[in-house]
């Protein structure tokens, strides 16, 4: 028996921090999936044959003309539709699985008339409301006719419904680690104060990067011999770099940028502590729950990070500390704190690895999306027509 097929769309197929979607795809099991994308990206970090790329004519300068001077959301074009018409026509999904709100957006005339259903995965930045005119209209029309609606987190749920999903159509579909790859790591405490911390993210805002880097600041103040070390790559780094040598933690910091999975391992394997002051942007720019946070507490590393999206949701007292937001006070606190006592710290690394292991196993949210598929394709779909591409 054939297992049902699922068209997974995402517009480019993958940005380096887009790691869990590329596991979410080819982890299916019961489901065979395609990929529809409008610009392939990664293909040696992200190998992945079955892709079918979504290449109308481009129509950059009508594109730039409503997106910066009319204000209103990109258009899905005819020919765009055409081409996603015969893709699914050569192959015939039972239903699709749009990446990202603002995706799900641009997709709305292709939602509001196939005959399959579509389910929208909201991931954390899409839940932004970019002051396009008629933006805001055209997410809570698109949350109203699909079927479900995927969150990472419980935060995310609560700002879907403040936007106007239907509460009963949100389902929570949380990352997945594969815990082979992130196992735990028996590391003693080190005797000097040479603490070793942690953050592995985007050079962006809302990771409270500066606010790690006062923060860690007071701490080498009192413990010479620690050190901070930062992965990522982003738009940031110079902002970053900058402050490293105005706060003089030239020796006590480095920038490590894009690190692989196993460097990433290997890199937790030698640290003590996790960094992730997570904050809200003035644009509502939020966290879901943080890959790289769950990856490190699986190896055995407690977190110091802030009361914000959906980190509370994996963090609790007994696997880390969790601050207010751009508080580098309460952060430097914190990190004095987790390192006070090496039975504490120990117990505190323990307790994380196991509730990652417990919450957040690969399979185990695979399985779980697939359930979401399942209950999307058994649903009526009252307001979906018959695919017709002259509507």
């Amino acid at each position: 028996m054939s297992r049902p097929l699922v068209a997974s769309y995402c517009t480019q197929f993958l940005k380096p921090e887009m790691l869990h979607i590329y596991r979410q795809v080819t982890g299916l099991r019961r489901y065979a999936t395609f990929v529809m994308a409008k610009e392939r990206l990664g293909a040696e970090q992200f190998p992945f044959d079955a892709i079918e790329m979504v290449t109308p004519e481009r129509r950059l300068a009508r594109s730039l003309f409503l997106k910066f001077v009319r204000r209103t959301p990109s258009l899905l074009y005819r020919g765009e539709l055409d081409a996603m018409r015969k893709i699914l026509a050569q192959r015939p999904a039972d239903l699709m699985h749009i990446y990202f709100g603002h995706t799900g957006v641009h997709l709305l005339p292709f939602i509001e008339i196939w005959d399959k259903p579509c389910v929208v995965s909201f991931h954390g930045a899409d839940v932004m409301l970019p002051e396009f005119r008629g933006y805001r209209e055209k997410m809570r029309r698109m949350l109203r006719i699909v079927p479900l609606v995927l969150a990472r987190s419980e935060s995310l749920r609560a700002r879907l419904v403040e936007i106007g999903c239907p509460p009963e159509k949100i389902r929570i579909n949380r990352t997945g680690i594969p815990l082979d790859q992130f196992p735990p790591v028996h590391r003693p405490a080190p005797a000097d104060g040479a603490w070793r911390f942690v953050q592995a993210c985007r050079l962006i805002p809302k990771k409270g990067l500066l606010t790690a880097l006062h923060a860690f600041r007071r701490f080498v103040q009192k413990f010479p011999n620690a050190k901070f070390s930062i992965a990522g790559e982003g738009p940031m780094k110079t902002e970053i770099d900058q402050t490293i040598a105005a706060l003089g933690l030239r020796e006590s910091v480095e920038l490590r940028g894009f690190l692989s999975q196993p460097e990433l391992s290997a890199l937790y394997s030698q640290a003590h502590v996790f960094l992730h002051p997570s904050e809200m942007t003035a644009d509502k720019n939020q966290e879901g729950v943080p890959n790289s946070m769950l990856e490190a507490m699986s190896t055995g590393l407690p977190v110091v990070a802030t009361l914000h999206g959906g980190i509370p949701e994996a963090v609790d007292a007994a696997s880390g500390f969790l601050v207010g937001e751009k508080n580098d006070g309460a952060l430097f606190a914190a990190m004095l704190a987790v390192t006070a006592s090496a039975e504490r710290w120990l117990a505190m690394g323990r307790a994380a690895s196991e509730s990652v292991g417990a919450r957040f196993e690969h399979g185990a949210q695979v399985a779980a999306l697939e359930n979401c598929y399942d209950e999307a394709l058994s649903l009526k779909q009252g307001e979906h027509r018959t695919f017709n591409i002259e509507r």
